[in-house]
């Protein structure tokens, strides 16, 4: 592989947007010049700097989060806030903050969809490892309270009182109780008016607390994508790192997901391909029509014992510069997740050293590797070198049912600091946890989520 494919490593730069490939809904990076607010921006070195160590701390606290929801026995850990007291006058209980987090966060990716009726415009980051889709709503208040926070965010906010088909879900019912699985955390009740209240807190510390409602939500311009009742949580008090983004459209595997309430339409089946740099679009496609259905090739989707989910599937080998990596197999026994939300991927430390050993083989003429950030133990400065005759080992996973899918140089090494830090852009985790592939490693292939038929597919050069 020769950098002249990963050229779109550098962030920041003033290259022009790729078009929609077949997609039903856009996919921009959220730091992008493709992400509509950041378009009239100017990006410096500093920028970069600031950018980087935001990223590795919001990532790590991903990673955190689903690792705490996959300890035996446990789904999720404890947060350690203080809770947020919302006591009104006007009826006996309080909202505590969210006493558990779930997978999830700022997150990358972004998307638009409709809300109310009349539609209006809502830019949300897509999650496979979330359920519930929820968005900032109007008037930032439970009850009569009106010290709560909504963060600022590009569009206007969203008003239920402006949308005729709007309506809240009432406390104890079964819908409402349905949010204890999506959210690990019980709902409560604003008794005032019987509604339903969700709470919800992410890895990274972000939280979400609302009504839970139902409302009409279109996903494209005809009304064939048009979806009553659909279940989303109105948030009113909102924290942490959403900034500029609206909400969330959770795609993970609960019955309140996108995924399973469209399922009557779309089959349970969805793909996306994640642009392989910030100044390009890719798309998400609900459905199987129009998809690149004879490139796909396809693993088993698992599910992990101790949390249902996740998207799982198992890994069997690593592979670099063609030649077989010496793993054990039981090294990959504990499964692997993959998510759209995690960044850098992860692998049991054992298969890690193995591959990162073998790829350091193959760049021995480049010098010795350097610790770059703390965490990315194989960089090089590469600033004598011409980077379009640098040739980097190619790393592929294989994947039960003999899937193997080469990694694109784009996913394999990561451009820190323009040429003196380019750095492998995979991590270790300890040996009792499962991997991760993130969607640093995804980018540039369509990735096909099959969940009816129980696989998930690979599709290269889709966007």
């Amino acid at each position: 592989m020769s950098f002249s494919q990963i050229g779109s490593l550098k962030l920041f730069t003033n290259s022009g947007h790729n078009k929609k490939h077949g997609s039903v809904l856009e996919v921009v990076h959220r730091h992008g010049p493709c992400y509509e607010p950041n378009q009239q921006k100017t990006k410096t070195a500093t920028d970069l700097h600031e950018y980087y160590a935001q990223f590795f701390k919001e990532d790590q606290a991903r990673v955190d989060s689903i690792y705490s929801r996959l300890k035996a026995n446990k789904r999720y850990s404890t947060k350690t806030d203080d809770n947020i007291p919302i006591t009104q006058s006007d009826y006996t209980n309080t909202f505590p903050a969210p006493s558990a987090t779930t997978v999830g966060g700022s997150g990358n990716y972004v998307v638009k969809v409709g809300l109310g009726t009349p539609a209006k415009s809502f830019s949300l980051i897509f999650d496979t490892g979330s359920d519930l889709t929820w968005t900032q709503c109007q008037p930032c208040r439970l009850g009569t309270r009106s010290d709560l926070t909504c963060y600022n965010q590009t569009e206007p906010i969203y008003d239920p009182s402006l949308s005729t088909s709007y309506a809240n879900i009432s406390c104890n019912t079964a819908t409402c109780n349905e949010l204890t699985s999506a959210t690990n955390n019980s709902p409560d009740c604003y008794q005032a008016t019987n509604t339903c209240v969700y709470l919800i807190g992410y890895g990274d510390n972000s939280t979400s607390v609302g009504y839970y409602g139902t409302e009409r939500l279109t996903l494209t311009a005809t009304s064939t994508d048009m979806f009553d009742g659909f279940l989303f949580g109105c948030g009113q008090d909102n924290e942490g790192l959403f900034v500029g983004i609206a909400g969330l459209l959770g795609l993970g595997r609960n019955k309140i997901s996108l995924i399973e309430q469209t399922a009557a339409k779309y089959g349970r089946y969805f793909s996306y391909c994640l642009p392989v740099d910030l100044n390009s679009t890719g798309f998400l496609r609900l459905g199987k029509d129009g998809g690149n259905s004879a490139a796909v090739k396809f693993t088993p989707l698992t599910t992990l014992p101790v949390d249902e989910s996740f998207y799982g599937l198992d890994l069997d080998g690593i592979s670099v510069s063609g030649q077989q990596v010496s793993i054990a197999s039981t090294v990959f026994s504990t499964g692997t997740v993959i998510d759209s939300g995690t960044v850098i991927t992860r692998l049991p430390a054992a298969a890690y050293t193995a591959m990162r050993d073998a790829f350091r083989e193959g760049m021995k003429s480049y010098g010795e590797p350097k610790t770059v950030e703390g965490i990315l133990d194989t960089c090089y400065d590469l600033r004598a070198y011409n980077l379009e005759t640098v040739s980097f080992p190619a790393v592929a996973f294989t994947f039960s049912g003999g899937l193997t899918l080469e990694l694109k140089a784009e996913g394999t090494v990561i451009v820190i600091d323009d040429t003196s830090q380019v750095c492998l852009a995979i991590l270790p985790i300890t040996k009792d946890q499962p991997g991760i592939i993130g969607n640093y490693q995804q980018r540039g292939f369509e990735v096909v989520y099959d969940v009816a038929g129980g696989k998930i597919g690979f599709a290269t050069g889709s966007c």
